[in-house]
């Protein structure tokens, strides 16, 4: 018990890290009052361009990365891993270090699920990757390779790993829906 709350509560705090807000500080921006609002990869893009966010890219998906790692090396059942990559996409969503408005967890999800489960990730990728490039729209690829992920891992992994997979996606799904929500109550003020 203790080293699955030690666990969760390494993932969470780097979850935590709110890289866009930080990177936002660089160029005078905050991204929870720009564009989308959303604290994420895609806004800043959106907000400040490419080169603007791309250290948030890399640090959203490490931040997952990381927490996959700390719950691998802690041992124990290989759902410890799981929950280490849920509480950090917690801590993106609900960061305590930035007034727990985060954003939407997808690359926390990307980073996590690399080090989880890395065969299924390669596949994943390669999807993302020719999506990208028979559409031209990351977009495009990002969905399939997010989404894809569990369709993927029902052919290669135990039942019981693609439905801990769902519960994080799950995770993503609930910020999706609350930002519509959050949206639509802007929109009636």
């Amino acid at each position: 018990m203790v080293r699955l709350a030690l666990v969760i509560l390494a993932g969470y705090l780097l979850g935590s890290i709110p890289v866009a807000v930080l990177i936002g500080r660089l160029y005078r921006v905050d991204p929870r009052e720009k564009g989308d609002r959303n604290p994420g990869y895609w806004n800043m893009k959106e907000t400040l361009g490419r080169r603007a966010a791309l250290p948030v890219f890399i640090g959203d998906a490490l931040k997952g990365a990381l927490a996959g790692l700390v719950g691998r090396l802690a041992g124990g059942p290989w759902w410890i891993a799981y929950f280490a990559v849920g509480a950090a996409m917690v801590g993106h969503a609900w960061p305590l270090f930035a007034r727990f408005r985060g954003g939407r967890s997808i690359l926390a999800f990307g980073g996590g699920v690399v080090v989880i489960a890395p065969l299924v990730a390669a596949f994943a990728i390669g999807a993302l990757l020719v999506v990208t490039l028979l559409t031209r729209r990351f977009a495009y690829g990002a969905r399939v390779g997010v989404f894809g992920f569990p369709v993927i891992q029902a052919f290669l992994e135990p039942r019981a790993r693609v439905a801990t997979t769902g519960l994080l996606l799950s995770i993503i799904g609930l910020r999706f829906a609350l930002a519509a929500h959050s949206s639509r109550q802007g929109e009636q003020t």
